[in-house]
């Protein structure tokens, strides 16, 4: 199963990832955590002991060309991969992934840190400035998404973009289960309000987790301003605290321990449905195609779309 964490900047969403990324590993899932937020910084809150920055293996949209090639496969409605977009969907001939597999984009992207195996997009940095933007980077964790077929039992933890920018691709319809993290003030619950809309036009199933609360009112507020949608809530934490100072000290309080068991029982009361997620990765990809991609190609991208094809665990073989 695949689950994103989204929230605006500050929420906690990157330490609710680490959270959770980490009590799956505990608990002997195989899981992959991937940081797709632009301001990379999952990988301290894995580790928060860590004396050093711990991640060396290089980011997934440092090597996009690649990327392509592998993807695409003997796909032969790919012409090439300058007629790859961030919104190809597979189809017959497509590499598929497993999750972790042995193949050559895990064992390049893929390092473990404080037990969990990780991956990176890429930060935006100076070089970037005035000829990218970030949805650029997040285009090769978009194909990674559309051709990875994760199975029973497995799962995927994405640390998303702060606020609503997850929007500006299809991104946000490659999760079975997104977490909105939201702080007890007006600004904590405004990025819910627009994921609200949007995850409803498209049937994503969304919940929030309050984050940082410190009483009934902090409670209360969240309950008046989210409804039924408001799952569980983590209170405020000093082991949390002691972890961003990079002295972790004892183990997570309780409460907030079972509220990350609730998350995990959410996720795991969900159906994959894979025509579904397909269908938005199809949906999408026709978007961007009329709106730039067919021009900025010279092609048809709708001719990409393999009708006959959808993905999943009969796909592998």
């Amino acid at each position: 199963m695949r689950v994103a964490f989204v929230g605006k900047g500050g929420s906690g969403k990157t330490t609710l990832s680490a959270l959770f990324a980490r009590q799956l590993a505990r608990s002997g899932a195989p899981v992959l955590a991937v940081d797709g937020d632009i301001n990379q910084h999952l990988a301290e809150a894995l580790d928060p002991a860590a004396d050093t920055a711990p991640f060396e293996a290089p980011p997934l949209a440092a090597h996009l060309s690649d990327l392509k090639d592998l993807l695409r496969g003997t796909n032969a409605r790919i012409a090439s991969r300058e007629a790859m977009v961030k919104t190809t969907p597979p189809g017959r001939g497509s590499r598929l992934l497993r999750l972790l597999g042995d193949d050559e984009l895990h064992t390049r992207h893929v390092q473990r840190v404080g037990g969990v195996p990780l991956m990176v997009t890429g930060e935006f940095d100076e070089s970037d400035l005035g000829v990218a933007c970030y949805h650029s980077k997040l285009g090769a964790v978009e194909l990674y998404l559309s051709h990875l077929v994760d199975g029973p039992g497995e799962y995927l933890v994405m640390d998303m973009t702060a606020g609503a920018d997850a929007f500006a691709s299809g991104l946000f319809t490659r999760f079975d289960m997104t977490f909105l993290v939201a702080e007890p003030t007006r600004k904590g619950v405004s990025v819910y309000r627009q994921y609200r809309d949007n995850a409803r036009e498209f049937g994503i199933p969304l919940a929030v987790v309050g984050n940082k609360v410190t009483g009934e009112d902090d409670l209360l507020f969240l309950k008046e301003e989210v409804g039924d949608d408001l799952l569980t809530h983590l209170v405020v934490s000093p082991w949390v605290r002691s972890a961003e100072r990079g002295r972790p000290q004892g183990e997570l309080e309780e409460p907030n321990r079972h509220a990350l068991r609730l998350l995990r029982e959410t996720v795991d009361a969900r159906e994959k449905n894979w025509p579904a997620m397909h269908r938005h990765a199809v949906e999408f990809h026709l978007r961007n195609a009329r709106a730039w991609a067919d021009a900025a190609t010279g092609q048809d991208l709708a001719a990409q779309v393999d009708p006959e094809f959808v993905p999943g665990p009969a796909s592998l073989h």
